[in-house]
């Protein structure tokens, strides 16, 4: 693109940006009375029972179905709710992690009845995003270990920078073996209008108290000091991320994984970055075939596919014009 067709292509952005906002706030506002905040709460290893059963009566003979029918109605009648009990919570991150506001009710309810004898399963997909969004994600899970409480994270597709942040945290890494893991890094990027600004005449004023009140921007002129300020920001940002992985998996080379690159998670087995190979729906139909007693928890009131669709374009937008992200 041209120098000279940034300001147009940034007008054209933040227009963009403001028309979804209201979009936002409006559907906001439309959906207020119908939303309930509760939480759905399903017996999986039931509905796995019902589904198994539904499967064997098209294509088994009548004396096997019959079988194997009973069997499943006896594991039904009889499932022991007194039992140790697994959670299985969903966790679908975008740059900002907003799904770490359902995240964190779904936490504070399992907590507020489970025992340590039960154990916290999380499904994770998350290519990172920003510090402050996925810092406090992954304070949400430290919740179930500070309580005593196995935690689990499954990924199946990407558990990338701040993902990664989030897995870290857990007992138990495991992994499908083509699922993207690592990118552990911090990065910062922006473009700058200064250049073409001046060539136009137009004048940036920034008047700030505090010298590194804003360091590197979008329209001002950066010097050498002002890089320098950020890039120790982003250095010490990156010790933070470091040192979380060097408690929670002390068994971690970090200064070998922690170059912002990424493995498929077969590779990452072997840097010690994942426990085991294996999709989180074989984990569960395990626990389902030993007569485990599973739920799902999750938040009510959760935004529709269209505003979910809407608000990722909005991200994108904005990580294209300014990223501070860990990546």
């Amino acid at each position: 693109m041209l120098c000279s067709d940034y300001l147009p292509f940034l007008l054209k952005v933040i227009t963009i940006l403001i028309a979804a906002i209201i979009f936002l706030v409006v559907m906001n506002i439309l959906k207020k009375k119908k939303e309930n905040n509760g939480l759905i709460i399903k017996n999986l290893a039931e509905k796995f029972y019902k589904i198994k059963l539904k499967m064997a009566k098209n294509v088994f003979e009548k004396k096997k179905f019959k079988e194997l029918a009973d069997s499943i109605k006896f594991k039904i009648k009889n499932i022991d709710k007194n039992a140790p009990k697994t959670f299985v919570l969903n966790f679908n991150g975008n740059i900002k992690a907003t799904a770490v506001d359902s995240l964190k009710r779904e936490i504070t309810a399992i907590l507020s009845v489970a025992s340590k004898d039960d154990k916290v399963f999380l499904i994770l997909e998350s290519p990172g995003g920003t510090i402050i969004g996925y810092g406090l994600a992954s304070a949400e899970l430290s919740r179930i270990r500070s309580a005593g409480i196995e935690l689990i994270i499954s990924v199946d597709k990407v558990a990338a920078s701040g993902g990664y942040m989030m897995a870290c945290i857990a007992n138990k890494i495991i992994a499908a073996p083509s699922a993207i893991i690592g990118s552990i890094g911090v990065i910062a990027q922006t473009p700058n209008f200064n250049r073409f600004l001046n060539e136009k005449g137009v004048d940036f004023e920034q008047i700030t108290s505090g010298k590194y009140k804003r360091t590197v921007t979008m329209f001002g002129k950066n010097t050498d000091e002002d890089r320098q300020k950020l890039k120790s920001e982003l250095d010490e940002m990156h010790e933070v991320f470091k040192d979380m992985i060097k408690f929670h998996r002390p068994i971690v080379d970090i200064e070998k994984v922690a170059t912002g690159e990424y493995w498929l998670a077969i590779k990452a087995k072997e840097l010690m970055l994942v426990d085991e190979l294996i999709t989180s729906q074989d984990y569960l139909m395990k626990l389902y075939d030993n007569g485990e007693v599973v739920y799902s928890v999750q938040q009510k009131g959760k935004k529709t596919n269209v505003i979910k669709k809407f608000s990722n374009v909005c991200d994108v937008l904005m990580e294209r014009l300014q990223n501070f992200s860990i990546n």
